[in-house]
């Protein structure tokens, strides 16, 4: 899809869309990304400017290893969030690894559930992943409920696994695979 393009939803589920990043959206998104830094930090930190917002969108459009979503309201189209998968391999391992973020104003309303299970089924069916996995700092309480919510399952603890805010940070580890989906199978 065009970087330019007006896109339509990859899909819709009762109360939100999801679709793919826009040049327009710029104002919109970096406008809610500095509403919302008292809830994103000091775990992500998203685009708050018109430049690095640019930047990120062409990335995530345009990267192979990459894919990008933005949640939108289905009433009104307001953007609720984002989420990406990064770290896209194709071939024997067909993985990705998630993030997200929701602005403050849909924060603990269940339309990043509803998105990343929209997000899950786009994954696993039309890009054709096997693995999906999210790494959440062992304090993102909403980070972590969110990922379980969707079925991902605990795989482990990585100490210092990625560099966010001057700092090695410790993640909790979650994975999903296209036939297990949902709770993780006992024995």
């Amino acid at each position: 899809m065009p970087y330019d393009a007006a896109p339509p939803y990859l899909a819709e589920g009762p109360r939100v869309g999801i679709r793919p990043f826009t040049r327009g959206d710029g104002e919109e998104f970096t406008a809610r990304a500095r509403e919302s830094k008292a809830l994103h930090q000091p775990w992500l930190f998203p685009p708050t400017t018109a430049a690095t917002y640019a930047a990120y969108a062409r990335l995530v459009t345009e990267d192979p290893a990459k894919a990008g979503f933005l949640v939108c309201e289905r009433a009104g189209g307001r953007l609720a969030g984002f989420i990406t998968i990064n770290n896209i391999v194709l071939g024997a391992f067909q993985s990705g690894a998630v993030a997200y973020g929701a602005f403050a104003h849909a924060a603990g309303r269940g339309l990043m559930g509803e998105a990343l299970g929209l997000v899950v089924d786009h994954a696993f069916g039309p890009m054709r992943l096997h693995r999906l996995e999210i790494n959440v700092q062992p304090g993102n309480t909403a980070s972590l409920a969110l990922a379980r919510s969707q079925g991902f399952w605990h795989e482990g603890f990585s100490p210092k696994m990625l560099f966010i805010d001057g700092a090695w940070r410790d993640h909790e580890r979650f994975a999903l695979t296209a036939e297990l989906r949902g709770p993780r199978p006992s024995g």
